[in-house]
Formats: C-alpha cells, structure tokens, sequence
C-alpha cells in the first residue's frame, strides 16, 4: 500500500488552505495513495503560538462538524483513508486538538485527541487544550488498523506501544514542529525510529512547511519502516506530497526476527498482554 503525507503550508486564508488540502487529497489518490495524512491544524494560523487569546476559541468545531464533512466527501470520492487535524469544541468549555480519522468509504471511523499537551515558547497549548481523553484508540479502515500520535504525543514512547499493542500497524502523525525548537530538530528522525523498531510498526510523520506568524516550519516529514529504517524523506521547509510505499506485512516478518513484543515482562509492568 502506499501513504502520503501532506507537507502543508497554510495559505494565511482558511478557505484558501481547505481547498488546496481537498485537491492534495485527489492528488494523492491519483498516485496511488491509501491512506493520506495532513499536519496539526494545517488549514489554520498556527493560533497556539499566541499567549492565551480567548478569541481564538471561536476557531473550534464540532466533529463531525464543516472540516471533517468536506473530507468525508473527498475521501469518498476519492476513495482514499484521510487523517486530518481540527481545534475541536467538544463541548461548552472543553477543546481538544483532535484528528478524525475517516475511511475510504467517507465514514468517520473515530477521533484521537491529544494527550500530551505541551507548554513552551511558540506552544502555548495548555491553555487551548484540555488533555485527551480518547486512550489509545486503533482505527480499522481500509488501509489497515491505523493509530494516531498527534505532535508532541510523539515523545512519549508508551504512546506508540499503547498503539501497537491496542493492533496499530501503521501509526500517523500529524505535527507543527518549527526551527524554535532546536532540542526536537536534534532527535527529529531518531526518536521515531526508535518508536518504529520497539513496536515492529510503521510510522508516517506529517509537518507543516513554510512561515506562520513568527514560526518557521521546518518540513522534513518521513515514513519509517517495522525496523527503525527512514524509507521516504520529504524536502525541508517547502510543500511537498511525500508518497511512500509500504507492506503491512513486513511487520510480521520483522517480528520473527525481532520479537520484542514477545518478551514483554507484563507481569512486571502491571499491564496485560494485547
């Protein structure tokens, strides 16, 4: 099968960016493309960045809502798996930084929220975002179980285990990492390669690209294989439709060689074998 990751910029006009998105999404269908993924809050200004401005709250939607209907449709008509990123309002005073995930039929399969939500210069999130409350979900869709790690989530190791262990064999990531963050920019690759060769996954990471408010959005969006190995790199900082080709059933493969999974101490962690 093959993934794309959309290496977005916004078009400082929200309309403007949706409509780009939804051809990207075409797009990706013509070369082949299963399943296609967007960066976090791709089709807005990157509001996070401002230090609490409660106008910004207007900005969310319900989902289903307006964004995630408009790409049911497309990937309905293009038959093809789409992970987006939204500000959700979930309900009066709770928001959440949220990825729907809706299969290649236009069906909203489910919804991950963040769960880590950070608190940083440029990443003023905590007080936008309430902390997820979705758990691990894996969604069953016509590319495959696919799991969700939504930006900063991706730093957190038992986040992609959760996932693997929940039966994710391809996990999406959908980011806004930026040059302010020189300490990310260092383990950019490796952290998720680390995450890909732990659990025998892979993993498709989405970053924006191009300058939003003071942010300057570094790109380099790429796919890792079962076994830690990058196997597409999309360009730095410029729009890029990075297409990747995958075979879910490698994982199996790299499991016999690898079974880390399998010698798991359950018993030690508290937890209980998935």
């Amino acid at each position: 099968m093959k993934v794309a990751c959309a290496q977005f910029r916004h078009e400082g006009d929200r309309t403007a960016s949706l409509d780009k998105a939804i051809e990207w999404v075409a797009r990706a269908a013509d070369q082949g493309a299963d399943l296609i993924v967007f960066p976090e809050l791709a089709f807005d200004f990157f509001f996070p960045q401002v230090r609490a401005d409660a106008r910004y709250f207007d900005w969310a939607e319900a989902i289903p809502g307006p964004t995630t209907e408009r790409f049911q449709v497309a990937a309905a008509k293009h038959q093809i798996v789409t992970v987006i990123n939204v500000f959700e309002r979930a309900a009066p005073g709770r928001y959440y930084d949220a990825s729907p995930v809706i299969d290649a039929d236009g069906r909203l399969v489910g919804v991950s929220r963040m769960l880590h939500i950070a608190e940083e210069p440029g990443y003023n999130e905590k007080y936008y975002y309430w902390p997820g409350d979705t758990g691990w979900p894996v969604h069953p869709t016509q590319a495959g179980p696919v799991g969700v790690a939504i930006c900063y989530d991706r730093h957190y190791p038992e986040h992609f285990r959760a996932l693997a262990l929940a039966g994710a064999k391809l996990v999406v990531v959908p980011t806004a990492t930026s040059t302010s963050e020189e300490a990310f920019m260092d383990v950019w690759e490796i952290e998720i390669q680390a995450a890909a060769v732990a659990n025998q996954i892979f993993v498709g990471v989405a970053n924006r690209a191009g300058t939003d408010g003071e942010l300057q959005f570094f790109g380099r969006s790429f796919v890792a294989d079962p076994r830690g190995q990058v196997v597409a790199r999309a360009r730095a900082d410029e729009e890029q439709l990075l297409i990747a080709e995958i075979d879910l059933d490698s994982i199996e493969q790299a499991r016999r060689h690898l079974p880390f999974l399998r010698d798991l101490r359950y018993d030690l962690y508290g937890g209980r074998q998935g």
